[in-house]
């Protein structure tokens, strides 16, 4: 029986400090073959000084990086060869034509001759770009030129891709066409995006990775990490009826539900109250159930779901007390 390949991401206590002030400070972390992971943090959390040490662009001060089984620190060459990498604000020729442009990157990243027209239409194809492929780069939108970065960066189909805010400026529309270019790539390669654009994140990643102050202070799915960090579940309710009666109803329903916020009831007489639970699995019915059963009107129920945005934003103020160690 052969042996597992290696994952294609693998960091074990990684550490870069500028001036004796730390960027990276001890991470490790694990990047399976054809996921896509969000790389989060706030600015000045170390994320791009990361990916830079990941692509071989910077040394770092001590831990490992090894990219397919292959070390970051003393098999350079190869790592270059097995990772596309795009930076924020992607610097690119702007007197080049976008065809001209993506072949003289095909020579150097060594594709073959008669591979690299083909995979160059390929390229342009998945990333939209056939109808500029003719035209010079400077004259291109900002949504272009992002995703010309990206052609280039897929170009010699890696099997990691890094991509350091491939949306920033974007339209919507541009944003929408990014996202489902990154999504095309699952399973195919893997991809580790930095982003500020959360919702993007959650809608294209099948985990995501929050750093701050140079160190992982979360990771995981954004339903595994809602659970972790928040625990408990919130329902959103509307209703009017017997309010003093209603804590010892919810207990009935759970012993762990219970009312956390009462508005004051408005001139129709209903009250929008905030429930609470330790129950993860849904309790919506059995709640309207209770509800209805002891003559309560009910205008509305709905379970609240923490988006991503109140994940990162709690994982990372948890990370400033120093009560509470960074996870690594």
């Amino acid at each position: 029986m052969s042996d597992p390949l290696p994952p294609a991401i693998e960091v074990l206590h990684l550490v870069k400090s500028y001036a004796g002030a730390p960027a990276v400070a001890d991470i490790s972390f694990t990047v399976a073959r054809g996921e896509i992971i969000g790389f989060l943090g706030p600015n000045g959390a170390g994320k791009s000084t990361t990916m830079r040490i990941l692509t071989g662009y910077m040394p770092a001060n001590s831990g490992s990086v090894r990219i397919c089984g292959h070390s970051v620190a003393t098999e350079a060459d190869a790592v270059k060869r097995l990772v596309g990498y795009m930076p924020e604000n992607n610097p690119l020729p702007e007197d080049m034509r976008v065809s001209e442009y993506l072949y003289f990157r095909g020579r150097l990243k060594e594709i073959p001759r008669r591979k690299l027209g083909p995979r160059i239409d390929e390229v342009l194809e998945l990333c939209d770009l056939k109808r500029v492929r003719h035209k010079i780069i400077g004259q291109l939108s900002k949504g272009y030129r992002q995703r010309v970065g990206i052609a280039e960066a897929i170009l010699a189909e890696p099997p990691v891709i890094i991509m350091d805010e491939p949306t920033i400026g974007l339209d919507p529309h541009q944003i929408l066409i990014v996202r489902d270019l990154i999504a095309s790539l699952r399973g195919r390669m893997t991809v580790l995006i930095s982003s500020h654009i959360l919702p993007e994140i959650e809608m294209t990643c099948d985990r995501v990775l929050i750093i701050n102050r140079g160190r992982v202070v979360a990771q995981g799915t954004p339903a595994d990490l809602r659970r972790e960090i928040f625990g408990r579940s919130t329902y959103q309710l509307e209703a009017a009826g017997a309010l003093p009666a209603l804590p010892a109803l919810l207990a009935t329903v759970d012993p762990t539900l219970s009312l956390s916020a009462q508005a004051e009831p408005d001139s129709s007489g209903f009250a929008t109250l905030t429930l609470t639970t330790e129950r993860a699995d849904e309790l919506g019915e059995p709640i309207l159930r209770a509800l209805l059963g002891e003559k309560f009107r009910v205008r509305a129920l709905s379970r609240v779901h923490p988006t991503l945005e109140d994940v990162f934003l709690a994982a990372t103020r948890r990370s400033w007390d120093a009560k509470i160690p960074p996870k690594n």
